[in-house]
């Protein structure tokens, strides 16, 4: 059924709007993969995107798991070939390029939590709602992408405010605090999180409840200083430099950074003491020689998730329902997006009709002089009679044939009734024949067309 969609969508060549996207996340790609696919910013890569030929539309998300790209074109080949020159360098073994339906599903899947590393975490939901905002913001958001993008949110808020998708363990910042809980700490422990990105940033909120004190070491120490700013317990920054001494004052390390090498050794935490290492980073921020030290205890994201699987199967059952949400609202978003194609050949239908008749009206009263107002009145009446009657069948046809996926009468009717209608034949009726069109929509269609058609 999905591929006979795509075709229709394919085959709507006026006007059409079609969404390609391309998702490269933790579902197949390494941290540094996902870094390749994403640029300076979200509102950077829309900037980008918009400036390549053919693209109408765009948006794009980028978290530390996933970076995904839309965009809308007239067709799937120019969607590909745009996305195709976003991700250049990224290998293709992790790229997921999808057509239009299975974009706009994806998108939605996205948003209700469907697709994180964490089922059902919240931060996706904002982090969509973001990137809408900066999208919107460089003028990247029409009619298409506005509808999906306001469904996806939709969604997303359904599913947490209906569902339990959402309860108990939600990040891995927080599953991170689950095993701190855990663990028997000195009555004033002290943490140390490493990294101040996204989930450094969740480790830290949820490690303030677990801890009395917190150091945040990053690359950049200003945004260390930012997120000690608003942690409600004491809190220091430092630079990562100053990590051998950190390690030696602290209980419990998450460290969440995209380092490509190791930043802590073996040697930084010889003499340390007791201390629990979590390690979220991909790859790896702690090297495994810290094994073989005493009293040290390293948990990497192995660990992690299996402490997430302690609420997964409550979120399953949860996760059932928002996927029977999101297939419902997914098919009532292709009803809207349907919907709208065949209003807007009808809009141009009549709007051509109107056209005419006006003209037509025009004509006859210049060479009836002596009508009065009241006759005038009466013959206006009878032009808008026939233009009701004659376009109500190929109204109801249009409408019917969206109903049906049947793209080939919509976009027949999209070249016959062009804007220039009732002024001359339009380009499109050069290669036209009544024998041509679908037999409803020429079943109901005026005789004056008809012969113009060769009939």
């Amino acid at each position: 059924m999905r591929h006979d969609r795509e075709r229709g969508w394919a085959e709507l060549t006026v006007g059409t709007g079609i969404v390609t996207g391309v998702s490269v996340s933790h579902a197949d790609a390494t941290v540094e993969e996902i870094e390749a696919a994403c640029a300076d910013s979200e509102r950077e890569a829309v900037e980008a995107l918009l400036a390549i030929e053919g693209v109408e539309e765009a948006f794009c998300i980028q978290t530390c798991h996933r970076s995904e790209k839309y965009v809308v074109t007239e067709d799937l080949e120019a969607g590909a070939q745009a996305l195709a020159a976003a991700v250049e360098g990224v290998p293709e073994s992790v790229l997921s390029i999808t057509g239009h339906e299975e974009s706009l599903e994806h998108l939605l899947r996205v948003a209700a939590g469907l697709e994180s590393m964490v089922l059902g975490e919240d931060q996706i939901l904002g982090q969509v709602r973001q990137a809408f905002a900066e999208a919107r913001a460089v003028g990247a958001i029409g009619p298409v992408l506005d509808e999906a993008v306001t469904k996806a949110l939709h969604i997303g808020e359904r599913a947490r405010t209906e569902t339990a998708i959402n309860e108990g363990i939600v990040s891995l910042g927080s599953a991170a605090a689950r095993l701190v809980a855990r663990e028997d700490l000195p009555e004033s422990a002290t943490a140390l999180v490493i990294g101040a990105g996204e989930t450094g940033t969740l480790a830290a909120d949820a490690l303030a409840e677990e801890v009395d004190r917190l150091l945040v070491a990053n690359r950049t120490p200003a945004r260390a200083e930012a997120l000690c700013d608003r942690l409600a317990i004491e809190a220091s920054a430092l630079s990562l430099a100053n990590l051998p001494d950190a390690l030696a004052a602290v209980d419990v390390v998450v460290s969440a950074t995209a380092s490509p090498e190791p930043l802590v050794d073996a040697d930084s935490l010889r003499g340390a003491g007791e201390t629990l290492i979590i390690d979220l980073a991909r790859p790896r921020d702690v090297s495994l020689a810290v094994d073989d030290l005493p009293g040290v205890s390293r948990c990497d994201l192995g660990t992690v998730e299996a402490v997430i699987d302690d609420t997964r199967d409550r979120r399953r059952a949860a996760a059932t329902a928002v996927e029977a949400m999101v297939e419902s609202e997914f098919e009532r978003l292709l009803e809207q997006y349907k919907r709208k194609r065949a209003d807007d050949v009808i809009a141009t239908m009549y709007e051509s009709a109107e056209r005419t008749k006006a003209r037509e009206l025009n004509t006859a009263f210049s060479k009836l002089d002596d009508l009065d107002d009241d006759q005038r009145e009466v013959i206006s009446a009878m032009a808008d009679s026939l233009v009701g009657q004659l376009l109500a069948a190929p109204t109801k046809s249009l409408r019917d044939a969206a109903a049906e996926d049947d793209w080939t009468t919509i976009n027949t009717a999209l070249q016959l009734f062009d804007p220039e209608f009732g002024s001359g034949p339009p380009e499109s009726l050069d290669s036209a024949r009544p024998g041509d069109l679908p037999e409803e929509l020429r079943r109901s269609m005026p005789a004056t067309v008809l012969e113009q058609l060769g009939e």
